[in-house]
């Protein structure tokens, strides 16, 4: 169960609350995957953010993708649900594909790049390289926790 701040936690104080992020995996024609790499921490992410409160999950993609890469996208699927066990994230991922746009930097992306399969997984930390494979399998959606570094287990 998702709760966000409301009534529901004055209400109950020890009910958790969670932040709920989106992250698009712009997916290229010739399988390439748009990153970037975060200015406020130097890590190569999916393009991504947190979802505002009356925004819709795919419309909350298109909106970050765009405002972090430039790139315009169409959202096709979800393909995993993530928590942050240490954070109380939980980030909702989107395979998308590029419709439009170019490649620009931001004030949260210092470069935006399309990686291949093998510079994801060298190039991120497991937690953001696995939400990226995920989305490049087909079938259902993973499930996934995490503490902020390490996948847990089983996940």
């Amino acid at each position: 169960m998702l709760l966000c701040m409301s009534d529901n936690r004055q209400e109950n104080p020890s009910a958790p609350l969670h932040s709920v992020s989106v992250a698009g995996v712009v997916v290229r024609e010739d399988g390439r995957v748009l990153a970037i790499k975060r200015a406020d921490n130097g890590t190569w992410e999916p393009p991504g953010g947190v979802l505002e409160l009356a925004e819709a999950p795919e419309d909350g993609v298109r909106r970050e993708v765009y405002e972090e890469t430039g790139i315009k996208v169409q959202v096709d699927r979800l393909t995993g649900v993530y928590k942050n066990t240490s954070r109380g994230i939980v980030a909702l991922v989107f395979r998308c594909r590029a419709e439009g746009g170019h490649e620009q930097l931001s004030d949260e992306a210092v470069a935006v790049e399309w990686l291949t399969p093998g510079e994801v997984t060298s190039r991120m930390a497991e937690v953001y390289a696995v939400r990226v494979t995920d989305a490049l399998l087909d079938g259902a959606p993973r499930v996934r926790a995490h503490d902020g570094r390490r996948l847990a287990r089983g996940a």
